[in-house]
């Protein structure tokens, strides 16, 4: 385990870079919902309106 400790110490940028890709992940993962959950409300909202139509 200290290797391990030596090893983030003198690499800094690996962990800048998993905290970048970590953000990355979370934030594609965020996307994805608010999209899901958009194309579910439009397809209600379309189903609605050509429901009144007729």
């Amino acid at each position: 385990m200290e290797s391990l400790y030596e090893f983030l110490d003198q690499h800094d940028i690996y962990i800048v870079l998993i905290i970048v890709l970590v953000i990355w992940l979370l934030l594609y993962f965020y996307l994805f919902r608010i999209d899901k959950k958009i194309t579910k409300i439009e397809e209600s909202t379309e189903s609605n309106s050509s429901g009144k139509n007729n």
